[in-house]
């Protein structure tokens, strides 16, 4: 979803079958048309001999919850040397607050485990959280420490997370999500990558597959 133009869209998330996005191989991507080389490389955090691959997302992006189980099924599969990470982005309506939630669920283990169900609340509930205290709410029902979430939500830690998010979204340049970010030199998403007329299912796919691609190119040096 655009930055420019979510306002007003909904959606709930289609989820959909576990597909592994390597048999799904496509060939003839292009540069500039679906990646784009970054111009000024982005510094990794990952450790030596891994490939970073980072996902930019936000819970207020019916997109993104689309993205989000086919993208789960793909991550699982991934080999030893890819370090993967999700980057919530600091636009979009909450954004700091759906970032907070996220570092806060991420230092406490809890991101496999309530990624999705925060995504059904905002996407497909309706829910619409103004406060630590809501946000407190709703992870409590699900099994979350309410005290110990709180703690993060307002941590320096959490607020140190938020702000290199924002450094990583401005120096990708990421306008738009769901977007993904290759070890610091390229970026996709399922809209470049799937192009027009494509089936959402299918564009996402072809991210993914684009994205191994990118992965392997990496590796080569």
């Amino acid at each position: 979803m655009d930055r420019r133009d979510f306002i007003g869209q909904a959606g709930a998330a289609a989820l959909l079958g576990t597909l592994g996005a390597g048999a799904q191989a496509q060939t003839g991507f292009q540069e500039g048309r679906h990646y784009v080389r970054l111009a000024q490389p982005v510094p990794v955090s990952a450790p030596a001999g891994k490939v970073e691959v980072l996902e930019f997302f936000s819970y207020g992006c019916p997109h993104c919850s689309a993205f989000e189980p086919v993208l789960e099924s793909w991550a699982k599969k991934l080999p030893a040397d890819v370090a993967f990470r999700r980057v919530p982005v600091n636009f979009l309506y909450n954004a700091e607050l759906f970032q907070r939630l996220y570092f806060s669920l991420e230092a406490m283990g809890q991101v496999e485990a309530m990624q999705r169900k925060v995504f059904a609340a905002v996407q497909v509930q309706r829910e619409r959280w103004s406060s630590a205290e809501a946000v407190a709410d709703f992870v409590a029902r699900h099994g979350v420490d309410r005290a110990k979430f709180l703690e993060l939500y307002g941590s320096f830690g959490v607020q140190n997370k938020v702000l290199q998010a924002r450094q990583l979204v401005e120096r990708y340049k990421i306008d738009g999500v769901p977007a993904l970010g290759i070890h610091g030199r390229f970026y996709t998403s399922p809209s470049l990558a799937g192009g027009d007329n494509v089936p959402p299912t299918e564009s996402h796919l072809r991210a993914l597959a684009l994205t191994d691609q990118l992965i392997a190119r990496v590796r080569k040096g």
